[in-house]
């Protein structure tokens, strides 16, 4: 187990405080200099973890995913799960972490800022999911003897990716106890990618893109 810096603990400090900070006042810092005076943090802190509040709002959905996938990869049957069975497991677990920080999401997501800063947030996750579920594929890849059965990285992965955001919406909005549509959703969602993926045409898994890009906000 990795252990934990001083730089980290700096950064986690930081975060927590920034994360608080937005829902306890209902608005983003006005300045760094003044949320560095608030949470008792030296500029210098600040600046030798994140170069804005930008990189810091990134940062937290980066730790969103990091956090995710170190847990999934703890499961002692993780290497001998299917490629869907890890996606599955990922997604299961990256909602849970969205479930615990529910309040802080749906501020940054729901709240006054513009399209383009909300999905700039994103940039970090979606580098880091594409590159998971590129990796998936590549292991699928080497098992298979003839080119013309290995899979296309780069359509997957942003299939991937599409999928995290069409079900980020549908997490977004729902209602239910304990969050079990979205459980339903994930589910559902990662069975179908893969059929689709494993048995159709491309043409039929580039409109299945356009469908999931049109029920995102990204």
């Amino acid at each position: 187990m990795a252990k934990t810096t001083n730089r980290d603990k700096m950064q986690n400090d930081i975060i927590e405080f920034y994360m608080e900070h937005v829902l306890e006042n209902e608005t983003e810092p006005k300045s760094i200099f003044k949320f560095c005076k608030e949470g008792n943090f030296k500029e210098e802190d600040f600046y030798n973890n994140f170069g804005s509040f930008e990189a810091l709002q990134q940062t937290i959905w980066e730790k969103f995913f990091d956090n995710s996938l170190s847990l999934v990869k703890k499961n002692k049957d993780y290497t001998s799960m299917t490629n869907e069975e890890k996606m599955l497991s990922f997604f299961f677990t990256f909602f849970e972490n969205l479930n615990l920080n529910r309040s802080y999401v749906l501020f940054v997501l729901e709240g006054k800022q513009g399209m383009m800063d909300k999905i700039n947030q994103l940039k970090g996750l979606r580098k880091k999911v594409k590159s998971f579920a590129s990796e998936l594929i590549q292991e699928g890849n080497q098992e298979k003897q003839l080119k013309l059965l290995q899979h296309n990285e780069k359509l997957f992965s942003e299939g991937a990716w599409l999928q995290l955001m069409f079900l980020l919406k549908f997490w977004m909005k729902d209602s239910s106890p304990g969050f079990e549509k979205t459980d339903i959703a994930i589910e559902k969602s990662v069975t179908t990618i893969f059929q689709v993926f494993e048995n159709a045409p491309l043409e039929k898994l580039l409109d299945f893109g356009k469908f999931l890009y049109k029920e995102s906000f990204a």
